[in-house]
């Protein structure tokens, strides 16, 4: 951020003024010029980026140039684990992580993707929009990062596999499956007898590439814009976990705007998490058909199988008892089911 003279912001024009009066009213007092980092995973093409620089560009329109938010996808400036250190640091001034990957960090903000808690979409935004996102971003706020209030959608995760489909939970005996840096996602896979591989998303097509792992999950969005099925076979439909993308700010940057200007961001960030949730599902509808032709072989499972096998090793009862009794009841009161 650099500051600017009384001087230098009176130079702002006029049209600027009349298309968001109330920001240059309170940014004539600070005289600040705002410049600033915004980090993600996501690829380019992913809905995530998409959204977030045309937020990002109408953000820089609207404030007459007063904020830029640059935006650097794709792990461009670390992996995930690099960059929340970043963020929490101001070398980052926003930054989007799944909640399971910020459980490193914020244990509770794992909740959300407890295995095959959501059965869909309404319940979903019913939670994360409602009681148990508000929860979270309570939680969030206690290690000195801000949360937007809407989380965008990263989707239903799915597993990929190199060498065998996986069609009930036995499949997953011994597999070498990457998972992401997080004690839930290594968790549920031991507890499916598999043998999971903590890499970051950076890594992950030349660690499937080298057979380091043979076998990965994700959103059906992410293994197409990551280009995975490239070194994948076989996708089996799990809908194992739901996960998001938490737009989270650091406390102290966010606090240095002023209130005008934090409002503004806040209203297009969450105005593109709308449209980047229907981007995904529309994405979504349309990726079997295109990973097939790409030489991808679907396959359906059991869902109500790997569950019977999660309350068998007692996945459900260890996580409840680390997050305890309010947000597990807030998690099966969106969720609509107990767990």
């Amino acid at each position: 951020m650099q500051n600017l003279s009384r001087r230098s912001m009176l130079k702002i024009t006029a049209g600027a003024a009349l298309a968001f009066p109330a920001i240059l009213k309170t940014t004539r007092v600070h005289a600040a010029d705002f410049t600033m980092k915004y980090a993600s995973n996501a690829p380019v093409t992913h809905p995530l980026i998409v959204r977030i620089t045309e937020a990002t560009d109408a953000i820089r329109k609207e404030t007459g140039g007063k904020v830029d938010i640059q935006v650097f996808p794709n792990n461009q400036l670390g992996g995930d684990t690099d960059m929340l250190s970043q963020l929490r640091a101001g070398a980052i001034d926003f930054f989007s992580l799944s909640p399971l990957i910020l459980s490193t960090l914020v244990s509770k903000a794992a909740i959300s993707g407890i295995g095959f808690a959501f059965s869909d979409y309404d319940h979903v935004w019913a939670a994360m929009d409602g009681e148990l996102g508000n929860y979270v971003r309570a939680e969030i706020s206690k290690s000195g990062l801000y949360a937007m209030p809407k989380i965008f959608d990263n989707g239903f995760r799915q597993i990929s596999t190199s060498n065998h489909p996986v069609k009930t939970p036995d499949d997953l005996k011994g597999l070498k499956i990457r998972v992401p840096a997080s004690p839930m996602w290594t968790s549920m896979f031991r507890d499916f007898g598999a043998a999971p591989l903590t890499i970051n998303f950076a890594e992950v097509y030349s660690s499937l590439q080298t057979k380091v792992a043979d076998a990965q999950e994700n959103p059906l969005a992410i293994l197409d814009t990551g280009k995975l099925y490239e070194v994948q076979k076989y996708i089996a439909k799990t809908n194992h976990m739901w996960d998001g993308f938490w737009q989270l700010a650091n406390v102290k940057s966010w606090q240095k705007l002023p209130p005008d200007v934090r409002a503004l961001i806040e209203k297009h960030i969450n105005d593109a998490a709308v449209k980047q949730r229907a981007d995904v599902a529309a994405l979504n509808a349309s990726l079997e058909t295109s990973l097939t032709a790409k030489g991808m072989t679907f396959n359906s499972v059991d869902t109500a199988a790997f569950q019977s096998r999660l309350h068998a090793s007692g996945f459900y009862k260890e996580w409840h008892g680390k997050f305890g009794d309010e947000p597990w009841a807030l998690l099966q009161k969106g969720a609509g089911r107990t767990l």
